[in-house]
């Protein structure tokens, strides 16, 4: 079955055992059913289950690092196995997973209203992500279900997840969502309850907090292994932004459920608010005006660490920074753009009249005003931030398992339309997120398709790519200090200028033979504001500059941005 959405057609697969209505998949292994006892299981289930459980993949604390150490060729995706791509390649899934609503504390608008938004400015995908709070974990979560029930069934060719943004312990925000079904609510009600910072009074930045948050993760991976949900998945949220997510935190989540904490926002919603009084917030990209917190901030992040660059988080933005360091390790850690919608900037509406979020768990529904809310810093998911994810179908489930494989690339203000990458050697190839294995020796190649954007964005201009730059960096495994912050062996190798070209970009980059791992990302750029990255010219000559806190318009600094791709050799 096919449907047509924001000029695209999509392919409907129901092929993959999970139900488009957001059921539970319709057939399980009994090998990954934690339920089951081992005595209780046919001989070949047993020897699955023995594999997963020695491959680490079974359980709550499996983690599966994917550099054994310098020099290996251990990489493998998170699944374990490296992914090609597929004939015909993907179905490229623009979405959002971080979306406010009237029940959040700091919300405005109704299920409804940010859906109908969404499937308007051409997202596929989509994730109500309402605050973590007391008032939340008790009622919230119940009663936002039967408006997102309803959304799924009114706006049917865009697929609405439940999620909560979590107050992560010791740290900063999260978005945690699950794959619909039966259990969806008591899931995220169950971890709201046990397992978020503000709910347990566990916000300091102490040992054991950070223990919470680990075990919190644990509990979602349980909850997957003994089939509860079918799927989950986390997201660190504008993680530098107070700087309280330390490097050590974010390698502990991620080694600590290796598939479902994921990634993190490189670049954070809230990107109308660096727009300069009196027509928007006059604030920083982000809402990034903060300083360091001497109690609570990891004391190694340099004062530029707390603003954004060309709109997009310090981690992601600094070439031979800590996302970097994160992928010279080999560790998957995926980026991800979105909205964090809450209130729209210019929007002509407020909260009902009479509301009491204490004794409800949320606001009434929002009202028409006739002054425009020009102070308020959000646009509408889809409308300025997208997050492309790489589909077997459009499902719950290819959207989930495209995240979790990192075949992801995300934009401002529609910069491009489409955006293919392979990394090649001999005859085999990887897309995004993916890890090749050849020999020593082999010729490896870089292949990228870019379809420039051929209609005006939603600020009513057609945009023009002018830059591509490729990033490489070598593969250096595990450190020795968790809170490492650099990747001193990783720089911008080739920066194409494509100023001027409609017609479909198509670069071929030779990446030599190879001899040891590296890895390659992208990022593409309208060339509008290009400064030295903070590592120096020689790291990355024309990346983009740190924006002016109250004088930052997000339409005039568009960018792309890619997950890596690995290659490592495979030492035979």
């Amino acid at each position: 079955m096919q449907h047509s959405h924001g000029g695209h057609v999509h392919e409907h697969s129901h092929t993959d055992g999970h139900r488009h209505d957001g059921g539970e998949p319709a057939v399980l292994s009994p090998a990954v059913d934690l339920s089951i006892q081992d005595s209780d299981l046919a001989p070949n289930d047993l020897g699955r289950r023995r594999f997963f459980r020695a491959a680490g993949v079974l359980g709550a604390g499996a983690a599966a690092a994917v550099i054994a150490g310098p020099g290996t060729a251990a990489a493998t995706t998170p699944a374990g196995q490296p992914v090609k791509v597929p004939r015909g390649g993907y179905q490229w899934l623009a979405g959002d997973h971080h979306i406010h609503t009237q029940f959040s504390p700091d919300g405005l608008y109704r299920v409804i209203d940010q859906v109908r938004h969404a499937n308007a400015y051409g997202l596929d995908w989509m994730v109500i992500t309402d605050h973590g709070t007391i008032q939340h974990a008790k009622i919230g979560v119940e009663k936002v279900n039967p408006d997102i029930v309803a959304a799924r069934r009114d706006v049917a060719d865009t697929l609405v997840f439940q999620g909560l943004e979590w107050n992560i312990p010791a740290a900063e925000h999260g978005t945690v969502f699950v794959h619909p079904g039966r259990n969806e609510v008591s899931v995220l009600k169950a971890f709201e309850n046990g397992y978020d910072g503000a709910v347990k009074s566990a916000t300091a930045n102490t040992a054991a907090n950070e223990a919470l948050a680990v075990a919190g993760l644990h509990f979602l991976s349980d909850s997957v292994a003994s089939r509860r949900v079918s799927d989950a998945l986390m997201f660190a949220n504008h993680p530098a932004r107070k700087g309280i997510d330390s490097p050590h935190e974010i390698r502990g989540w991620r080694d600590a459920a290796p598939k479902i904490a994921v990634g993190m926002e490189g670049a954070p919603g809230h990107q109308a608010a660096g727009i300069p009084k009196p027509y928007g917030p006059g604030s920083g990209r982000g809402f990034y005006d903060n300083s360091p917190d001497p109690a609570a901030s990891f004391p190694g992040y340099p004062l530029e660490s707390y603003r954004t660059f060309g709109g997009f988080d310090w981690m992601t933005a600094t070439v031979g920074g800590l996302w970097d360091s994160l992928l010279a390790e080999g560790k998957p850690w995926w980026i991800s753009a979105n909205s964090d919608s809450h209130q729209v900037w210019s929007d002509t509406s407020q909260r009902g009249p009479g509301s009491d979020f204490t004794t409800n768990g949320y606001y009434n529904d929002p009202v028409h005003i006739t002054a425009p809310q020009l102070a308020n810093g959000d646009f509408w998911p889809g409308y300025y931030s997208r997050t492309h994810v790489g589909s077997d179908g459009f499902s719950y489930a290819a959207v989930m398992q495209g995240l979790r494989a990192g075949r992801v690339w995300v934009d401002h203000g529609g910069l491009v339309d489409a955006l293919d990458v392979r990394l090649r050697a001999g005859h085999d190839e990887v897309p995004l997120g993916g890890v090749l294995h050849a020999r020593r020796g082999t010729p490896v190649t870089l292949q990228i398709r870019i379809t420039p954007a051929r209609l005006p964005n939603w600020s009513e201009f057609l945009p023009s790519l002018a830059q591509v730059d490729v990033i490489r960096g070598a593969v250096t495994g595990q450190v020795d200090d968790r809170d490492t912050l650099a990747a001193p062996h990783t720089r911008v190798v080739k920066s194409y200028d494509v100023s001027g070209q409609s017609r479909t970009i198509v670069l071929t980059y030779p990446l030599g033979r190879l001899d040891d791992g590296f890895y390659v990302r992208l990022r593409g750029s309208d060339g509008k504001r290009l400064a030295p990255g903070l590592m120096g010219a020689a790291v990355d000559p024309a990346g983009p500059k740190m924006d002016v806190v109250g004088d930052a318009d997000p339409w005039n600094d568009l960018w792309f941005y890619t997950n890596p791709m690995w290659v490592l050799p495979n030492n035979k």
